[in-house]
């Protein structure tokens, strides 16, 4: 288990940064190389915002790790390789949060690159005194490449922050999640058993927005703080089955929040109720993209029955004596014995 967040990290290598770029990847160097590259092209475009970059590899198995050092060591801003071998996005996030130094966080996804203004867009957004509202905030995610389908970005021009109206699945996306540091602090470490390599595939992002909320921080989105997605997926089958994990990580999100944020049971209550309209020719979810309410419908309970399974076999553990309090223990428990009459 990480330790919890330090809302207020000791300078290791001299002084904090300002922001710290936190990137998660797994046997994708080719499409990481370029990530890297944008974030420091847009620090040095930038260089007031002062900046480090956190790349936690996720237990590749290609030449990620010998890239990484490579790469380190032409870095022109602090550039951190943290190897995290438990697979799974939330567990490689944690890790990231646990090497972090900078005062504004910014998770950005391996396949993902920076617009050349994001550090004067964020920067004005978080400021430089370290005084305003804590929030947990998302930038715009526009396709990187053309021939990608239009799924996993967000192109609102409406600045707007996040209400129990709003479903909080795709309101801030994780490939482009930033975070005041005390913020992070306050919510805790990402819940391992939902993200990618996670029993359940997704959410792990959607479960850090809901509980921000519930703890009374809000969340924004902006329709700045730009990054380019090139997710890759280019036909039918990948779409729907990536619309598949996020339902079913979507549904042990319903579970794990039903007694706190029950307003998250509205939003599956629509989704059936439009999915029975889509059999009468009602519309369907995604008329472009040719995505249906019923997989909504059914990885959301099947995402539900995983969660109750997972939460019955988390057990709490004793907690662990150490052997020297143990052996006292035991000598005053001998020493009882022998002066009871």
């Amino acid at each position: 288990m990480l330790a919890p967040i330090s809302a207020d990290p000791r300078p290791q290598h001299g002084p904090a940064p300002e922001v710290s770029f936190i990137v998660c990847t797994r046997n994708r160097v080719a499409v990481l190389e370029p990530c890297i590259k944008s974030i420091q092209a847009a620090c040095l475009a930038h260089p007031a915002f002062a900046a480090e970059l956190v790349v936690v590899d996720n237990g590749s198995t290609d030449r990620t790790a010998e890239r990484l050092a490579s790469i380190a060591e032409l870095s022109d801003i602090p550039l951190t390789a943290v190897c995290e071998p438990r697979r799974g996005l939330a567990a490689a996030r944690n890790a990231g949060l646990a090497r972090a130094r900078g005062r504004v966080l910014v998770f950005v996804d391996d396949d993902c690159q920076v617009h050349g203004d994001y550090l004067s867009d964020l920067q004005r957004h978080y400021g430089t005194d370290g005084t305003g509202e804590r929030v947990v905030r998302g930038g715009r995610v526009e396709i990187g490449d053309a021939r990608d389908l239009p799924f996993t970005i967000k192109r609102s021009l409406v600045r707007e922050r996040l209400t129990s109206n709003v479903h909080p699945g795709g309101f801030v996306l994780g490939c482009n999640m930033t975070m005041h540091r005390d913020a992070a602090a306050r919510i805790g470490l990402f819940d391992e058993r939902f993200g990618a390599g996670g029993p359940l595939r997704s959410a792990e992002d959607t479960d850090y927005l809901v509980r921000a909320v519930l703890l009374g921080i809000p969340v924004e989105y902006v329709p700045d703080m730009t990054i380019f997605h090139h997710h890759g997926r280019r036909d039918h089958k990948a779409i729907e089955k990536l619309h598949r994990d996020y339902c079913l990580g979507n549904g042990g999100l319903c579970l794990k929040h039903v007694r706190h944020a029950p307003w998250l049971l509205r939003h599956f209550y629509w989704a059936v109720r439009s999915a029975f309209r889509e059999l009468v020719k009602g519309p369907r979810f995604d008329r472009e993209l040719k995505l249906s309410h019923w997989p909504i419908v059914v990885m959301n309970l099947l995402g539900a029955a995983k969660f109750a399974v997972l939460s019955l076999a988390r057990r709490p553990e004793a907690p662990q004596v150490p052997q020297d309090q143990q052996a006292r223990d035991q000598r005053a428990n001998a020493e009882a014995r022998v002066n009871t009459p």
